[in-house]
């Protein structure tokens, strides 16, 4: 198989589930172990690297809001200061476990038995958390109260375990905190901009070295791969998040992550 279909392969299952409550990191992990879709450094770096053009796609997606409050925190509005506070308020508990323990995390955590057993579980929170008759207060992502984005961004952090998702976490707490399924889900889309573009700018600067013209054109490719597909994603998500919960996605991991424990057991 030639990189370029492997580009164009992890850029589509990077970009299906970025922002579902699937763990992007777990599949794309489970895709290279079990299909040999990328094995070395720079196929490391590249599934962090694609992550940026999914994130671009929110910003093509929300740019209209996220453009009225970028205007309105210069020009002194209070909800658009607020509201960037609160983002960064959610985003630096990732920020501080990541420098203080993230190389433990890869090192202990980043193997297919962690993974396939975290999709498992999630799923069964996820399958619980919908059941739940939650009454939400909050329907707005950008005026959650100032103690709610910092729960949500502590939740957050328990996504660098492989196989949790970021989504997955970050919607969970924000729902069992009061927002509705649409707000929550939003703001896990908001949140992942600031999360996402630390963690391209930081395997961007340590693989560096390995960035040669033949290895940009990949990462190119699945860059815009990614893009594509998640903006097809998130408009078709959301829709259905509102409408029917999240049942489909958590017996999606749980039947992903029994799939892949009997892989591994079978010696695969």
């Amino acid at each position: 198989m030639s990189d370029a279909i492997r580009a164009v392969i992890l850029g589509i299952i990077e970009g299906v589930t970025e922002f579902l409550p699937v763990s992007s990191t777990g599949h794309l992990l489970l895709a290279e172990r079990f299909f040999h879709l990328g094995e070395g450094a720079f196929w490391d770096s590249f599934t962090v690297l694609i992550q940026l053009g999914a994130i671009l796609a929110i910003v093509g997606l929300y740019f209209r809001k996220l453009w009225d409050v970028v205007i309105g925190f210069f020009s002194g509005d209070a909800y658009a200061r607020r509201f960037v506070i609160g983002v960064l308020v959610a985003f630096l508990p990732a920020v501080v476990v990541g420098l203080v323990a993230g190389k433990y995390i890869k090192l202990l955590l980043f193997n297919p038995w962690v993974i396939c057993f975290t999709l498992i579980v999630g799923g069964a929170i996820l399958l619980w958390v919908d059941k739940l008759e939650l009454k939400p207060r909050e329907h707005d992502a950008t005026k959650f109260p100032l103690l709610m984005y910092l729960y949500i961004g502590i939740a957050q952090c328990v996504a660098m375990i492989p196989g949790v998702s970021r989504s997955g976490a970050s919607i969970v707490a924000a729902m069992l905190l009061g927002a509705d399924k649409r707000a929550a889900a939003e703001f896990s889309f908001f949140l992942a901009i600031p999360t996402m573009i630390g963690a391209f700018a930081y395997d961007f600067y340590k693989s560096r070295a390995e960035m040669t013209m033949d290895n940009i054109n990949i990462v190119a490719i699945g860059f815009v791969v990614s893009f594509i597909t998640a903006i097809i994603v998130v408009k078709t998500f959301l829709t259905y998040v509102t409408r029917h919960g999240f049942l489909l996605f958590a017996w999606w991991r749980v039947i992903a992550g029994t799939l892949g424990l009997i892989a591994l057991a079978l010696g695969h």
